[in-house]
């Protein structure tokens, strides 16, 4: 297991869409758990496989205070949604940036778990948003990429400014 580097926004990588996973093997296995480290030691509660530039299907989701509770995904997809809710999303890809956005309240999601067994899951609150934050990732498409171009040049600019304070 190994922690992996997450890109960050606006790398071009992360608007670059996913393929399914065709086989869930010992590579799949490998990668769900590097990337189980890397969300930990973020830490964050949610990374999908094109933040660490693995373009697969295949994203980690853990809500809970203690990470008690790891979830994996492969090749999901929702299959319901219902209402409508609003809630500050952030994104390790866009360090120290919080936003609001307006999703879905309640999802089910159907995929495959870390054996390649089929399952599906209904999901609201923060469980709900996080996954479908994830499966935007997925798709090539950012929480930023809700908001205004306004509000995403001055985020692209911030952490542009960040990055060369840091060096």
């Amino acid at each position: 297991m190994a922690i992996r580097q997450i890109l960050c926004f606006p790398d071009p990588k992360l608007h670059r869409k996913s393929q399914p996973v065709a086989v869930v093997d010992d590579a799949i296995r490998t990668l769900v758990d590097d990337m189980l480290d890397t969300m930990y030691a973020a830490p964050g509660i949610g990374l999908a496989a094109p933040q660490v530039a693995v373009f697969k299907r295949v994203m980690v989701v853990d809500v809970s205070e203690d990470n008690s509770d790891p979830l994996v995904f492969i090749n999901p997809e929702i299959v319901e949604a219902h209402g409508r809710e609003k809630m500050e999303e952030g994104c390790l890809s866009v360090p120290e940036i919080y936003e609001m956005v307006e999703r879905a309240e309640r999802v089910t999601v159907r995929a495959l778990d870390r054996n390649g067994n089929p399952f599906e899951m209904t999901a609201e609150g923060l469980k709900g948003v996080c996954i479908q934050h994830e499966i935007d990732h997925l798709n090539g498409k950012l929480f930023v990429d809700y908001l205004s171009g306004l509000k995403r040049t001055r985020i692209r600019k911030k952490l542009a400014k960040a990055r060369r304070q840091a060096m």
